[in-house]
């Protein structure tokens, strides 16, 4: 068996392997080898429910060198004034793309259908066919183990006589059940309750399990391009002041959903979950139509004629489909240095910015920095999952921003880099300034406050 040689080895070619690869091939002449289990680049994307689109704008996702879709304000349907949201069909069409062009240039190897079980062996999926690598620097681009419901049974028993799916079943299924039971409450339910309400079914036919409530961040936020002043640059301005008037948790909360900062569906409800996702105002008013809700903690067994909770248990139609949304997407996990001999964890640095993530450490992995500067740099911000962390992800941005301050090259490769959504080109070095300004009056006493609260 021969064994090749290389400069990086990247496990996984999901978003986060190819956002890194991407700024090895645009900003090094590294040699790059990149080992997935899939058939195709686009990690859970392929496993992904039809009808999922992304939930933030086009031009913040995929690689750092090339545009994911066309800069386009949707004009109708649940988005409409904001930026496009790529289809699942789109993003798997782009990474195929970027894929076919890292392999033209000759410094790529790709083994699709493959895994790593290290020591350098790759060992075929498919056949019994192994390969040998030998590899200066080892990407590991799965930490962020990202799940859709595809990829896993439900976590609680399900009886033989009972029908229960993954959301990719709705566009097949027909129009065979009178009610509708979602078990979940993060986005893939979001998703597969505006399926079907966008699809004609009543919101009196739909039942939603959820065992908690979460805030939420209004898309409108999350704009770039000639909407960025409004929504980025704006809401980064009223986290800190929000956070630097507040007295308390609550008033904290209290004043940022007064700002339109956060929202949540049932405004009865204090919401205990965050998770970063987002959702459009035309959104929440759909979801609140569904007046069947079940607060019981989640299910542990659903029995031919009733659903066990946690709390108690509900009987139901018989004519009934549930449609599992519990999946984990980004698990909660504890946090490892992104940088140690040999070895590179892509890991989050800014809150639910993946992508960029993994574009910003392979531009601090290619600079002059040492091992410990490195990591200084690319301290990781684990993905939210409750009220609490929605306060120790900001402070940790905070952190992490100040850091970056520091160095006025990482600034401007921020400034130019497409999936930094936090930084506009269009913006003058002159507004820049009157903004940072503006956002350190509030900035030191907005940390001293989420300190205060996180202890």
């Amino acid at each position: 068996m021969n064994t090749h040689k290389t400069d990086y080895l990247i496990i996984g070619a999901g978003a986060m392997g190819m956002a890194f690869a991407d700024v090895l091939m645009t900003e090094s002449n590294a040699s790059i080898t990149i080992v997935d289990r899939q058939h195709q680049p686009g990690g859970h994307w392929n496993m992904a429910y039809p009808f999922v689109r992304l939930h933030q704008p086009s031009g913040f996702y995929g690689v750092n060198s090339r545009a994911l879709g066309s800069a386009r304000i949707d004009t109708m349907g649940n988005n409409k004034g904001l930026y496009e949201l790529a289809s699942k069909a789109e993003i798997c069409a782009y990474y195929d793309d970027i894929m076919r062009e890292f392999l033209s240039s000759g410094r790529v190897k790709y083994f699709p259908m493959c895994e790593y079980q290290g020591d350098g062996k790759i060992q075929s999926l498919t056949c019994q066919t192994s390969h040998a690598v030998d590899a200066q620097t080892v990407v590991d681009a799965t930490f962020m183990n990202v799940k859709v419901p595809s990829m896993a049974p439900p976590a609680y028993e399900v009886a033989d006589s009972v029908t229960c799916v993954a959301p990719n079943a709705l566009t097949s299924l027909g129009g065979q059940w009178s009610r509708y039971t979602i078990i979940g409450a993060g986005k893939t339910s979001f998703d597969a309750c505006l399926f079907l309400l966008d699809n004609g079914v009543s919101p009196d036919a739909i039942c939603w399990i959820k065992p908690r409530e979460s805030w939420l961040w209004d898309r409108a936020y999350a704009q770039a391009g000639e909407l960025f002043e409004t929504s980025i640059q704006q809401l980064s301005l009223m986290q800190v002041k929000v956070v630097a008037e507040s007295e308390s948790v609550e008033d904290l909360f209290a004043r940022a959903e007064a700002q339109g900062m956060v929202l949540r569906i049932d405004e009865t409800v204090d919401p205990t979950m965050f998770r970063c996702a987002t959702v459009t105002k035309s959104e929440i008013q759909k979801l609140r139509s569904i007046k069947n809700v079940i607060r019981m903690g989640r299910v542990k067994h659903i029995d031919a004629d009733r659903i066990e909770l946690e709390q108690g248990s509900v009987d139901y139609d018989n004519n009934t489909l549930f449609v599992d949304c519990t999946a984990d997407g980004l698990a909660r996990r504890a946090p490892e240095a992104v940088f140690t001999e040999g070895t590179i964890t892509l890991q989050a640095v800014r809150t639910c910015q993946q992508v960029f993530s993994a574009a910003f450490i392979a531009h601090i992995e290619l600079s002059k920095h040492d091992q410990a500067r490195k990591n200084q740099l690319c301290t990781p911000v684990p993905h939210p999952d409750s009220d609490t962390d929605y306060m120790r992800n900001m402070l940790a941005d905070l952190i992490n921003g100040i850091a970056w301050q520091e160095d006025p090259a990482l600034l401007a490769w921020m400034k130019a880099a497409r999936l930094d959504g936090f930084s506009s080109p269009a913006t003058s070095p002159e507004a820049d300034a009157a903004f940072m300004q503006r956002l350190q009056e509030h900035g030191m006493v907005a940390a001293e406050k989420l300190v205060g609260y996180l202890s």
